[in-house]
Parts: C-alpha cells; structure tokens; sequence
C-alpha cells in the first residue's frame, strides 16, 4: 500500500493536516473513529467520498509516521 497515492497534505486544506487526498477527511478522524470501535463499514457509511483503500492508506500513513519513515 502506497499511501502517497491516497494521502495529501496541503496548508490550505484542514491547516495541513494528513487528509485523505481530495477530500477534507484528516487520517487522525479515520483513526480515531476506528480506536473508538468504529468499523471500516461505519466509516464508509459515515464518508461516502472514502473507500476502504483510504481507509488502509490511513493506518499505513500512521504506522509509517510513527516507524519515522518517509511517507510523504
């Protein structure tokens, strides 16, 4: 998985925080809502913009973000 694809980071869009790419849905939403329990279904339900690939492009941004690699 290949977050680069999936995942921008912009100042103009949610003050440069990691969004999932042409939309306004930051990875740490997505992250939460799943720490909260929420399951990959809720989050499509919740975003119809987002996918399940968004989804898995979120958690590799955050695995890789704390493995300090580059991702982006």
């Amino acid at each position: 998985m290949n977050a680069n694809e999936r995942i921008e980071i912009n100042p103009a869009v949610m003050l440069g925080k990691p969004v999932i790419k042409g939309t306004r849905i930051p990875v740490e939403l997505i992250l939460r809502k799943l720490g909260e329990g929420a399951t990959e279904r809720d989050l499509l339900d919740a975003y119809p913009n987002l996918t399940a690939g968004d989804i898995r492009a979120a958690m590799t941004y955050a695995a890789d973000a704390l493995a300090h690699e580059e991702s982006l």
